[in-house]
């Protein structure tokens, strides 16, 4: 991540778009969600949320899938109170069944050390 100041400026960019001025990041099982706050050239913030999932292609190498929204200032409040409903009718009408704790509990490993070579290919994101 880059350098942020105390005044909200970054520091370290030769050029004024794009610049992050804060992160966030959501661990949910084999999900992350990154929260970053960025600046436009005019100097205007906005929102990129981004959902990262780590994928195996057939050859065995993996990469991360990412998908990512921008939200600008003036569909903050839209954005929020619609998310907030839709939430909300997701518990009134389907009540937790324990699917929120079996995502943000980390997988059990079964520790076996067989084939170094193996191993050093399974490692997990988090890991990182």
């Amino acid at each position: 991540m880059k350098s942020v100041d105390n005044k909200g400026e970054a520091k370290g960019f030769d050029s004024k778009f794009n610049q992050e001025i804060h992160s966030e990041i959501v661990r949910a099982g084999k999900r992350t969600y990154f929260f970053d706050v960025k600046s436009t050239r005019n100097n205007e913030y906005y929102l990129t949320i981004t959902e990262s999932k780590k994928r195996f292609g057939d050859n065995g190498k993996f990469h991360f899938e990412k998908h990512k929204l921008f939200l600008y200032k003036e569909d903050f409040d839209k954005f929020a109170d619609s998310l907030q409903e839709v939430v909300n009718f997701i518990r009134e009408k389907q009540p937790e069944q324990n699917t929120t704790q079996e995502v943000d509990k980390p997988e059990e490993k079964t520790e076996v050390v067989a084939d170094p070579v193996k191993d050093f290919s399974d490692v997990e994101f988090e890991d990182i």
